[in-house]
């Protein structure tokens, strides 16, 4: 995602310098006005870059939020699996100490 956000950005501003060259080339108004415009496209370049940014945060963002999530998710998963198998473990132990006390009790006997 971040290489089409790099590919949007840097077209913008390929299109926007383009756009002004071929304006001031062919501009029939006076310096002042031509001025004025560079100046509104810089700007119209400036917003362009800064919606850009900030969609790219906020893309960023949400994304750093749901790994997050999904890290937590599959945390407690393992956890939950763990728990479960430490469960059959100490069943299993009780068994085969019960098994052992009963093997002992009848040696004794």
């Amino acid at each position: 995602m971040s290489s089409k956000n790099n590919s949007g950005i840097i077209a913008l501003l390929a299109g926007t310098a383009i756009g002004l060259g071929l304006g001031i080339l062919f501009a029939p108004d006076k310096g002042s006005k031509t001025r004025d415009k560079i100046i509104e496209g810089l700007d119209d370049l400036k917003e362009g870059a800064k919606t850009k940014w900030n969609d790219f945060e906020t893309d960023a963002k949400e994304k750093v939020s749901k790994t997050k999530e999904d890290l937590k998710e599959t945390l407690d998963e393992l956890l939950s699996d763990s728990s479960y198998k430490a469960e059959e473990a100490i069943s299993f132990l009780e068994e085969k100490l019960a098994e052992l006390k009963k093997a002992n009790a009848k040696l004794h006997k």
